[in-house]
């Protein structure tokens, strides 16, 4: 079929031609936004899910929906081995440029800005010009992250609630941030509850994060929500695939929707690689088994070469063993003594090279002991790509 006309295009962040199944996790944001709008309290949210899930997708609509209720909007994402302060800085900048325009909140902006000041000055962060002058006094500048972020987003709060304005402060995997950022940020809208500040936070991160964020403060599970983001419902993944191609004037055979929710397990991110490949290999409507059938090659390729490849070159040796031993045991979750039983090794022996795995994002721990992969079907490519395997001798 016209590949021109194709309406699947799997990638980062990208939205998906139909957004199904998330409704509920919609709703829950909106309501959100639209009650500390109207300055009733309201708890921050992370989104919590293995890779592939659409946690980014997500945050973009909930971003989305923040501008259109007139939101400020501060989008992050955190890179792994960079501090927090390096790019909130920057970001905050162009919020309280604007808030400074805003007759009601200039003074409190103007606060605010000297606080920016401080805070990048302390953290040794640029920010460039302020193409305005800023009389006030630096401040937030103690060089302590936990004392010096809440100061500042309270400042911006204030100057928020002077303009009638909101900010909405997004920020995507935030499991790279480390323990003092995590624990800096938590205190941050701890602060700002108290004070029924106009500020949310909407984060999305792996299934840790919410264990991180317990483990840095303890009221961290009363002060946010934390939405789970998984596969999608057997029927939100026939309607993924469905609506789009009806959308396009292309049917698709029952059985052939059934085929590609086995194979992909209703992962929104394969459920579009594998609507792309069965577009690109049907001749015409409509789309049968046999079609699915030779995409499901053409996605598995594509998947090995990109999503699964870029995660696979950053591990080590070691690490690309332990994942395999863990592929040997199947895609559960598994006790940290089964994968060591595979080594002949002790639990304690392989304890640091569980934990890079699980900074790398690259597994996680449902619960104490146990071990299980963040990326979808890694198991069945970490099988293709070292399909003979024994464990490496114990040195």
């Amino acid at each position: 079929m016209d590949p021109r006309k194709n309406p699947f295009a799997p990638g980062a962040g990208t939205p998906p031609p139909a957004l199904v199944g998330r409704d509920e996790i919609i709703t829950a944001a909106d309501i959100a936004l639209h009650r500390i709008r109207n300055g009733r309290p309201e708890k921050s949210q992370m989104l919590l899910g293995l890779r592939g899930v659409g946690k980014t997708v997500l945050l973009n609509r909930i971003g989305q929906i923040a501008e259109e209720l007139g939101y400020l909007l501060v989008k992050l994402e955190a890179p792994e081995g960079q501090r927090l302060a390096a790019y909130l800085a920057p970001a905050l900048k162009g919020a309280l440029v604007q808030l400074s325009r805003m007759e009601k909140a200039k003074d409190l902006a103007a606060q605010s800005l000297g606080a920016l000041r401080g805070f990048a000055s302390a953290f040794k962060v640029s920010i460039g010009e302020l193409h305005l002058e800023v009389n006030e006094p630096p401040t937030a500048d103690s060089g302590n992250l936990e004392i010096d972020l809440p100061a500042l987003l309270v400042s911006v709060g204030k100057a928020a609630r002077a303009g009638d304005g909101c900010v909405a402060i997004i920020v995507d995997e935030i499991q790279y941030l480390t323990a003092e950022d995590l624990r800096a940020l938590i205190v941050a809208f701890h602060m700002i509850s108290q004070g029924g500040l106009p500020i949310v936070l909407f984060g999305a991160g792996l299934p840790q994060v919410a264990g991180l964020a317990g483990e840095a403060k303890s009221y961290a599970e009363r002060l946010f929500d934390y939405p789970l983001v998984g596969p999608l419902s057997e029927a939100a993944a026939r309607e993924a695939i469905f609506r789009p191609l009806q959308d396009e004037g292309v049917n698709i055979d029952d059985a052939a929707l059934d085929m590609i929710y086995t194979v992909t397990s209703g992962y929104p991110y394969f459920l579009q690689e594998w609507g792309k490949h069965a577009w690109r290999v049907a001749d015409a409507s409509p789309i049968d088994t046999s079609d699915i059938a030779q995409a499901s090659d053409d996605a598995t390729k594509a998947l090995d070469k990109n999503f699964f490849r870029v995660r696979f070159d950053r591990l080590t040796p070691r690490e690309q063993d332990y994942l395999r031993a863990m592929a040997e045991l199947g895609p559960d979750a598994h006790r940290s003594g089964e994968i060591a039983q595979l080594f002949g090794r002790k639990v304690e022996s392989l304890g640091p090279l569980r934990s890079g795995l699980i900074k790398k994002g690259m597994i996680w721990s449902p619960s104490h002991g146990d071990t299980a992969f963040t990326v979808p079907l890694f198991d069945e490519f970490m099988k293709r790509e070292i399909p003979d395997w024994t464990p490496p001798k114990k040195k």
